[in-house]
């Protein structure tokens, strides 16, 4: 049985002040037993997020890491051991925003993503579609490609210490949403295409939904039968609306 998770991306967002008012926020929610709950700060406030959140259930990530596992001449780069050290325990790889504003290839991807793994952290691996790309019903090859880039590369077992978030980049941040059964349709392609290279690992693989994810339409994301919890963007920095959704995915 796969549990479900939950994950807050806070993106470039916070300061110390505001930082402290959300930790205060996430001390005070009920989260369900059931989901594992995590979220992913800006890297300068990792420590603070890891030392406020002592107390609670709840996982800490950071939202990228170096394509290198440990420490060298990488300037303005983190590594995933240094991540690791600080007290973190994913990472998510493959952002749309990195891909497509910061430049990440698909071969940097696999490097993090295999970085990640060396250094005992879970990557949570990001693929999905531009609207452009969904429209030409390109959106099941796009999402395949950039999965096959991981599998290709590393072998299909490495799903087995990994996660997946299908975020359709024409939801993020937008307010549109793909519809309960368009993300349980990509959902089953991406499990489907898992199988049938190794079914065990496809079975046990949790993909996450992200895409303008809120208390008002997780239930019914979440009760689709391939999707595994979500990864929540703007909605996770306010505390109460992110217990809300925590608790959609109890349910």
């Amino acid at each position: 049985m796969r549990r479900s998770m939950v994950a807050g991306n806070w993106k470039m967002h916070g300061t110390r002040a505001s930082v402290a008012e959300l930790i205060d926020g996430l001390n005070r929610q009920a989260l369900p037993a059931g989901v594992e709950v995590a979220v992913f700060p800006v890297s300068i406030h990792l420590a603070q997020v890891v030392e406020g959140l002592k107390g609670v259930a709840l996982s800490v990530g950071a939202q990228d890491c170096a394509i290198e596992a440990g420490q060298g001449a990488l300037t303005g780069e983190v590594s995933s051991e240094q991540l690791r050290d600080a007290g973190c325990k994913l990472v998510l790889v493959g952002h749309s925003e990195r891909r497509l504003i910061l430049g990440d290839s698909e071969e940097q991807v696999v490097r993090k993503f295999a970085a990640a793994q060396a250094a005992g952290l879970i990557p949570v691996l990001c693929v999905g579609e531009t609207l452009e790309q969904r429209e030409a019903g390109e959106t099941l090859a796009v999402v395949a490609r950039l999965l096959d880039s991981v599998i290709d590369a590393l072998g299909v077992a490495v799903l087995s210490a990994a996660v997946v978030a299908y975020e359709p980049v024409w939801a993020i941040g937008t307010g549109l949403t793909a519809s309960p059964q368009q993300a349980q349709d990509v959902h089953a392609a991406i499990r489907a295409r898992v199988a049938a290279k190794d079914a065990e690992v496809a079975g046990g693989l949790r993909i996450l939904y992200g895409g303008s994810v809120k208390a008002a339409n997780a239930a019914e994301l979440f009760g689709m039968p391939d999707i595994d919890g979500g990864l929540v963007g703007g909605a996770s920095l306010n505390a109460d609306e992110f217990g809300a959704i925590c608790r959609a995915a109890g349910n």
